[in-house]
């Protein structure tokens, strides 16, 4: 996976190790583990994916992130891209809205002994108001337009990455940065995923976390 990582442009030697040390077939469900080092997208349960190792270190390259920044994510799902995030990062908050998913990935974090990590069930579109500014986000699913909630959620000179479009047009890889004007946007590339969909499937949200 590493090679075919670095054949698709991913040269930053930081990221592929932390890659490395996160085993993807410990992310998705047993009966796709033959396949977990595929570059593609496989489904992990209420109707979610996780996504192809490229655009993940795609995504994360173009954060820009490093072992002194703040981390939102928003869509935990599996918890892998948080798990590589949580190699290269001081702190990860990270947000998914189904608790299945989301204790699935708590236990993973306990079991690879990842305690910079700090995990929330509930809805990821309105961000994690108490805990920012964030130095960086990231958002792992799809919104109709930047989401505005979460970058106002950013320190100055901070970074958000969010696909932006809908199911029925191509979707783009938006990079958002906060000035003392206001915001830069760039357009990073073309990507693939789920909406982001606010509220809660169930009624009340519930909290998790992990902490040193």
């Amino acid at each position: 996976m590493i090679l075919d990582l670095r054949q698709g442009g991913i040269l930053d030697t930081t990221l592929l190790a932390a890659m490395e040390q996160v085993p993807r077939d410990s992310f998705v469900p047993d009966a796709f583990r033959d396949r977990a080092y595929e570059d593609t997208a496989l489904p992990i349960g209420l109707g979610q994916t996780i996504s192809q190792p490229l655009i993940v270190a795609r995504m994360i390259e173009a954060l820009g992130v490093h072992d002194r920044v703040k981390v939102l994510e928003v869509g935990t799902g599996s918890g892998y891209q948080t798990a590589i995030l949580s190699f290269l990062c001081r702190r990860v908050y990270t947000i998914e809205r189904h608790r299945g998913l989301l204790r699935g990935a708590e236990a993973r974090f306990a079991e690879m002994g990842r305690h910079n990590i700090t995990t929330r069930a509930g809805d990821g579109s309105i961000g994690w108001p108490e805990q920012a500014p964030f130095t960086h986000i990231i958002v792992c699913a799809a919104a109709s337009e930047i989401p505005p909630i979460l970058a106002d959620q950013l320190d100055i000179g901070g970074v958000m990455l969010a696909p932006v479009g809908d199911e029925r047009r191509e979707q783009r890889i938006i990079k958002v940065i906060r000035t003392e004007s206001g915001f830069d946007v760039d357009d990073i590339g073309p990507v693939r995923f789920l909406p982001l969909v606010a509220g809660m499937p169930e009624n009340m949200a519930q909290h998790g976390r992990i902490e040193n």
